[in-house]
C-alpha cells in the first residue's frame, strides 16, 4: 500500500518555525493533491492546508492563513508545510494525507483523503 510519511515535527517555543516533509514512497506523489490536517490531545482532527497536484490551488484554515505555507516540489516527491509563528495552541499531531489531483470542493474534510501518514509531533512552548 503506498504510504505517505511525515517528518519535521519537533519542539519549537512561540513565535518559532518548523517545516515539515510529506514524502510519498513507491510511486510519485504529482498526480495527487494533499492535505495536511492535525490532531492534539482531546480534540478532532482538523483541517490545515492543502496544495492541487500542480501547486497551483491552496487552501488553508483560517487559523493558520498568513503564517502556514504549504508547497510541492514534485521532483523530489515532497510536499511541505512551512509553519511560522506558531503557538501553542499550534501544538498537535501533523497528518498528511493523499487527495484529489485538484482537491474539489470538499477539500477540508478528511475523507476527502486517503494513504495517510503516521503523523509528526509539533510542540510548542509558551
Amino acid at each position: 500500500q503506498v504510504q505517505l510519511v511525515e517528518s519535521g515535527g519537533g519542539l519549537v517555543q512561540a513565535g518559532g518555525s518548523l517545516r515539515l516533509s510529506c514524502v510519498r514512497s513507491g510511486r510519485p506523489i504529482s498526480n495527487y493533491g494533499v492535505g495536511w490536517f492535525r490532531q492534539a490531545p482531546g480534540k478532532d482532527r482538523e483541517f490545515v492546508a492543502a496544495i492541487s497536484w500542480t501547486g497551483s490551488i491552496t487552501f488553508y484554515a483560517d487559523s493558520v492563513k498568513g503564517r502556514f505555507t504549504i508547497s510541492r516540489d514534485n521532483a523530489k516527491n515532497t510536499v511541505y508545510l512551512q509553519m511560522n509563528s506558531l503557538k501553542p495552541e499550534d501544538a498537535a499531531v501533523y497528518y498528511c494525507a493523499a487527495g484529489r489531483p485538484y482537491l474539489g470542493s470538499e477539500y477540508s474534510r478528511s475523507n476527502q483523503y486517503d494513504n495517510w501518514g503516521q503523523g509528526t509531533q509539533v510542540t510548542v512552548s509558551s
